[in-house]
């Protein structure tokens, strides 16, 4: 009699522990959005690079440290800090949708790579907040694919994926524009 009320009890806690456990993985999935975006922006980068001694008055970006010679044929450990202008469109004279803020460093000796860690800082009627974009740029692709990694104010805890795609170069003027297709699952 014993035996069988010990085995009904270890039925029973086992049942509840798997009912417990369905239903917390359940709840979980529920809250991301994994087909379909929250929220999608898209933005254009605007960049003017700082080169040596030669500088654009309007130069959003310049290098704090030289590449590390003999160490392959790429700018391996140069860092440039940056504050762009981000436009709804590709024009650069277009009103400001947010500010670019961040830096980058050239980690491949082999290949022109670079860590990205861009902070995306809105304020206007549309959006308050900021969005943090922090990844590996792989400049042999046409497009490359970083993750949202937080974010605040409008975006409190936003995390999804963004696209890099660069629209322009011209190096005559050191000018490139990114275009930046923000794809956000978790929004709060």
């Amino acid at each position: 009699m014993r035996r069988l009320t010990a085995e009904k009890f270890s039925l029973f806690f086992f049942l509840l522990l798997l009912f417990v456990f369905s239903y917390s993985v359940l709840a979980a999935g529920k809250s991301i959005r994994r087909n379909k975006p929250c929220n999608r922006l898209v933005l254009h980068l605007h960049e003017i690079i700082r080169q040596g001694n030669y500088t654009f008055p309007n130069a959003t970006s310049a290098a704090v440290t030289k590449r590390v010679p003999g160490l392959g044929s790429f700018q391996f450990g140069e860092m440039y800090v940056f504050d762009n202008l981000v436009t709804r469109d590709a024009n650069p004279h277009s009103p400001q949708a947010a500010r670019a803020r961040g830096f980058y460093v050239y980690d491949g000796k082999d290949s022109g790579n670079d860590l990205y860690m861009i902070t995306l800082s809105f304020n206007s009627t549309e959006y308050t907040g900021t969005l943090t974009i922090l990844g590996t740029n792989n400049h042999s692709l046409k497009t490359r694919d970083l993750p949202v990694v937080g974010g605040t104010g409008d975006f409190f805890m936003a995390r999804g994926v963004t696209t890099l795609e660069v629209d322009v170069i011209d190096f005559t003027t050191s000018y490139f524009r990114l275009k930046m297709d923000i794809k956000l699952y978790e929004c709060y």
